[in-house]
Order: structure tokens, then sequence, then C-alpha cells
């Protein structure tokens, strides 16, 4: 095991694997690293390697053996380690369910939106004296999406392309009004983890797209309420189609160029005159920040 601050090695990808996803399969020239953060640590040690010729970040979002909650997912450790690799590109696996007849369990998803219901989780970088307001009115990267869609799309997996992914804090599941709810405002799917990652990854100026990968309807639908063995069941499913995206989607990241706005998304949203900013607070985010600040 390495203890680093940062890695000597600098990676572009990185994956977060959510439930069921715990591991990568195929990974070559594996390297684990323990990154320290002044957010605290992340969910797991991070496996750097080789698959499909790319070398990549994997991080556990509930850790090896899933021991840690939705709530409890120290998100800004996760983003801020894969960003101290060099990590440019951030692909979430996610389960879900669904909140459309249309979006069967087994399906993916690739949402474009976000609606957040999560009520404990720092969702920001920023605060002790640094002011910084980032845009997030499209919280997911096109460039990334538009690329898993067309994976998925050559690999005949069914999929849906853009919808809203309504996150709420756990770890129980809806209770059918919220569900209804959900459903009546047109959110496509239900998670509990893409809020604050999805926020926290443009703070970074990093490129992020999830995948949610459908386990069941929720508990909206009559006679097919949610229970964890079918959960389980999908999931397990889903899990085999999510490793066949990777090593499909990986060497196609690789050679994406973003066009977007995502790597330059803190250029004008930092309000603080450096000469005012809290130096502990700055020290904290000068990884993120120090280009911006003259």
């Amino acid at each position: 095991m390495i203890m680093v601050k940062t890695s000597e090695e600098e990676v572009k990808i990185g994956i977060i694997g959510g439930s069921g996803v715990y591991e990568m399969d195929g990974l070559q020239d594996v390297r684990e690293v323990s990154i320290s953060t002044p957010f605290g640590s992340p969910s797991d040690v991070i496996t750097l390697g080789t698959i499909e010729g790319v070398r990549c970040a994997f991080l556990p979002r509930h850790g090896k053996g899933h021991r840690i909650l939705p709530s409890e997912v120290n998100a800004r450790a996760n983003i801020f380690a894969l960003k101290s690799l060099g990590v440019e590109q951030v692909l979430s696996v996610s389960a879900c369910g669904s909140l459309k007849e249309e979006v069967k369990p087994r399906d993916f998803l690739i949402p474009d939106q976000i609606f957040d219901r999560t009520k404990a989780r720092p969702s920001t970088f920023f605060g002790e004296g640094i002011v910084a307001h980032v845009g997030v009115a499209d919280p997911f990267c096109s460039s990334m999406r538009e690329i898993i869609r067309h994976s998925l799309k050559e690999l005949d997996i069914r999929h849906h392309y853009g919808g809203t992914y309504v996150c709420i804090e756990g770890p129980q599941f809806s209770t059918k009004a919220e569900s209804q709810v959900n459903r009546q405002l047109g959110f496509s799917i239900v998670g509990m983890t893409a809020v604050p990652e999805a926020k926290l990854a443009r703070e970074a100026e990093m490129c992020y797209a999830t995948i949610g990968l459908v386990t069941d309807y929720d508990v909206w639908k009559e006679g097919e309420e949610v229970t964890v063995d079918v959960v389980i069941a999908n999931m397990n499913a889903n899990v085999t189609n999510a490793r066949k995206l990777m090593r499909h989607v990986l060497p196609r990241l690789a050679r994406n160029k973003p066009a977007c706005a995502c790597a330059t998304a803190l250029k004008y949203a930092i309000m603080t005159a450096k000469d005012k900013m809290d130096k502990k607070g700055y020290e904290k985010v000068k990884l993120l920040i120090e280009k911006y600040v003259k």
C-alpha cells in the first residue's frame, strides 16, 4: 500500500463504481494508492490500472464490501482525490429506480438533469473565507454523455438518453407518496448518490457523467414494489452489462477532447479577492483555484 497525498502517476479518466460495482475486471498493471485530502479520506483506496490500453483510476463509492451509506459517502474527498491524480473525466455508475413505465428494470439511463432532495451533505469545496458560485445548469457533461450513448448503442444494451435523476437522502427507499410526487414532476429515475458528486466535479473543473442502472420501479407501480431480492437480481444483471460498457467506452473517452465548459467552470466563479482569502481556506482548495488566483 502506498500512502501519498497525491500520486506521482497521472491518469485522465476516473470511474466511481456504485452498488454492485466494487472492482474493475480485466485491469492490468494494477497499483493501489491511498490518498489523503484536505476533506478527509476517500471511500477506499484508489485502484490504478490499464484496461483496453487506457490507464484509469477506479474508486468504489460505498467502499469494498459496501460498508458506507449514501449519506456517509465523503464525496468531497472522492472527487478531490481523483482531481489530485490528474483526472479530467469522471464516469459514475449508480443503481437507481425507475419513475417511468418505459424505463424498465435492467435498462440503463443517461440523465441530463438532477433534482436535489438530499438534506445533510456538504455540497461544495468552498467556504471558510472563500466564496465561489459555479454554474450547474447542465450538471452532466454533454460530450461524455454522447460517447456513452454511442457505446450503449453499439453494445445493444437497452438504454434511454436524457431524463432527470432525482437524488434522495436515503438510505430508505421512497414512500409511495414520495414516489408518486416524483413521477408527477416528470422525473425519470431516483437514486441516492449523484448529489453532490456532479456539483463537486463541476467545482473541480472535471467532466462528469453518470449512468443510471435501473433495478426496479421504485414503489409507484402496483404489484412491482421494490424488494431487496428483486433489486439484487437486477443489479447483478446490470453489473455484467456495466462491465462490458466500461471496456468499450474507455478507449473512446480517452480519445475525447471535450469542447465543453467543464474545464473552465471556475474561471469567473471565484468572488473573493486574493488578499481577503483566509490562508487555511486557500490551502484547502489551492489545487482547484491556484491558476485563477494571481
